[in-house]
């Protein structure tokens, strides 16, 4: 008996009651993203999957850019947001495993922070590479099991390993992508973290310890990081 629709509904109910239960309208997309977007040189009427798109952010940094966005979600809660956020935009309420897309049609998918917490990870992979386009790019933000701190066991996972996290290391990582016809073309630290916002977000008596998290990630090899960007491409044949 096939579990995965069963896990599906169970997933899909945790972020609706309780990973997005606060979530709505926001002001605009932070400026790390605005950076992440300046960095990919997005421009005029590229079209932009997020594949796990949450409620957006990272979209509307995109689609500030002049990009043309869609994005997937399995919370009906986080692409309600988009809608109002993006009402120009084409968002569904999905499992990334099956996406509503026809084959060759964007210049970039990005999947920032969610293939750790899907079903199947390799299915959702080739429903990516079957949507791009040959020249497309493609962008992962993806954790890290070497962690520093998870290796010294002060740290077990973010809130959404109640519902499903599988964490790897850098070079699992890699193998997934490659084995699946992904090239890894760069990768880069993930420095959201370099920021007052994120430092602030728990509290003033957290201040010193997150302010400490953050110098420090700054500076970490890459193989210590939290997580880590990789900017990928279709393996030429």
């Amino acid at each position: 008996m096939d579990k995965q629709p069963n896990e599906l509904h169970d997933i899909r109910s945790f972020y609706d009651s309780i990973y997005y239960r606060s979530a709505g309208p926001y002001a605009k997309p932070s400026r790390h993203l605005l950076r992440l977007a300046a960095r990919l040189a997005i421009g005029p009427d590229q079209r932009v999957l997020d594949v796990g798109c949450g409620t957006g952010q990272w979209l509307k940094a995109a689609s500030e850019f002049g990009a043309v966005p869609y994005g997937i979600d399995l919370s009906e809660k986080a692409i309600t947001v988009c809608r109002s956020m993006m009402p120009a935009g084409t968002f569904h309420a999905q499992a990334a495993e099956a996406l509503p897309f026809d084959d060759c049609q964007f210049d970039l998918v990005s999947c920032l922070g969610a293939l750790e917490h899907f079903v199947d990870a390799r299915s959702a992979l080739r429903e990516m590479m079957r949507v791009a386009k040959h020249d497309a790019r493609f962008l992962f933000l993806v954790p890290n099991a070497d962690f520093l701190t998870r290796r010294i066991g002060l740290y077990a996972g973010t809130h959404q390993v109640d519902a499903k996290e599988d964490v790897l290391s850098l070079n699992e990582w890699a193998q997934l992508f490659e084995g699946c016809g992904i090239e890894v073309r760069d990768r880069w630290r993930d420095l959201h973290v370099l920021s007052w916002a994120w430092i602030s977000s728990r509290g003033p008596l957290s201040i010193p310890l997150r302010a400490a998290q953050a110098a420090a990630l700054a500076v970490w090899p890459l193989t210590w990081q939290y997580q880590v960007y990789h900017l990928c491409a279709l393996r030429k044949r």
